[in-house]
């Protein structure tokens, strides 16, 4: 497979992603890098690079009393206090060695950073978006908490862990607050994807709360597809594709096409101008934020703030309807 390719893992753990940011031209090119892991059973496990801000030995962890299932306990990183999660009890990895792992990933994800407990980690592989997949056919050891798979040179299927998934079940979903409803008797109507279940059952809600109708794709080939095709019907009907879809609220990291591309092919194709794209993405580093800019998009939001996503959507909304 020509198309992933395997970069040196250097010296030691924490020089694998020493140049995360560096690494920001990829998204745009429908590529990323996975960081490739173990947790001692027979498969390979991968994080997208850009959620890993370090990796380094398990350090001396602090228990600390009622703590949610699959947390270790704290560590004090750098004069933050973070919690560590054990990733194979996280997972429900039954057939996982007895023990707390040799490294621990420290990531950073919707503004929170966590540790996680793995077996070792290996090495860093670049690979096309469009040869990850959903898992539709995965039924390894905590299949629940995949979100895609991609295979290696020799074969190997590689499992991408859902954090947001396991972030979920470990640490309670987000909460959505009090979100105003839009006054007025227009119909605001949004497309939205996510290829995780979590988000979009939260971004529904957000957009329930604000009496937005909307209609969703679960990763960028299929919003694409769907998207070319509500604008090939208002063609032919010779309705204005905005009265189909105010705004497009696209995430960033998806199997097949990522939301840098997809956010592009629509600022690219006139059918859809005057329709505003807002990424809602895990990925809120000023790097993705400024790769976010150069594709077109309206707006940033982070993941998972309910207030801040309804407050990017509101204006445009209305702004819409003035058009």
């Amino acid at each position: 497979m020509d198309n992933l390719a395997t970069l040196p893992a250097g010296p030691g753990p924490a020089s694998l992603i020493e140049s995360v940011d560096a690494r920001t031209k990829l998204a745009g090119s429908n590529r990323m890098e996975i960081l490739l892991f173990a947790l001692g059973t027979h498969e390979t496990f991968g994080i997208n690079v850009f959620k890993v801000r370090e990796v380094c030995q398990t350090p001396s962890i602090t228990k600390s009393p009622n703590m949610p299932a699959g947390v270790e306990g704290l560590i004090s990183l750098r004069g933050n206090v973070i919690p560590v999660v054990s990733l194979t009890k996280a997972m429900h990895l039954a057939d996982a060695p007895a023990g707390l792992g040799g490294s621990m990933m420290v990531t950073e994800y919707s503004k929170r950073t966590l540790g996680f407990l793995v077996h070792g980690v290996d090495r860093i592989i670049r690979v096309d978006w469009d040869r990850v997949r959903a898992p539709e056919t995965v039924t390894g050891g905590g299949h629940n908490y995949i979100t895609a798979i991609t295979e290696l040179d020799s074969g190997r299927l590689v499992s991408i862990v859902d954090v947001e998934q396991i972030m979920a079940d470990t640490f309670g979903e987000a909460m959505v607050g009090q979100i105003d409803r839009i006054e007025g008797d227009e119909e605001y109507n949004i497309f939205f994807v996510d290829d995780s279940a979590v988000a979009r059952k939260k971004i529904a809600e957000v957009l329930e709360k604000m009496g937005v109708h909307h209609r969703h794709a679960q990763n960028g080939m299929e919003a694409w597809t769907r998207l070319s095709g509500l604008a090939a019907h208002a063609q032919q009907t010779g309705r204005s594709l905005r009265e189909e879809v105010n705004v497009i609220l696209v995430d960033a990291e998806m199997p097949e096409m990522d939301g840098y591309v997809l956010t592009r092919n629509i600022k690219a194709d006139k059918r859809f101008d005057g329709i505003p794209v807002v990424m809602h993405s895990s990925l809120s580093s000023e790097a993705n934020r400024s790769m976010g800019r150069s594709v077109g998009v309206d707006a940033y939001v982070a993941k998972f703030d309910s207030e801040a996503l309804a407050d990017a959507l509101r204006p445009l909304l209305l702004k819409s309807q003035r058009h």
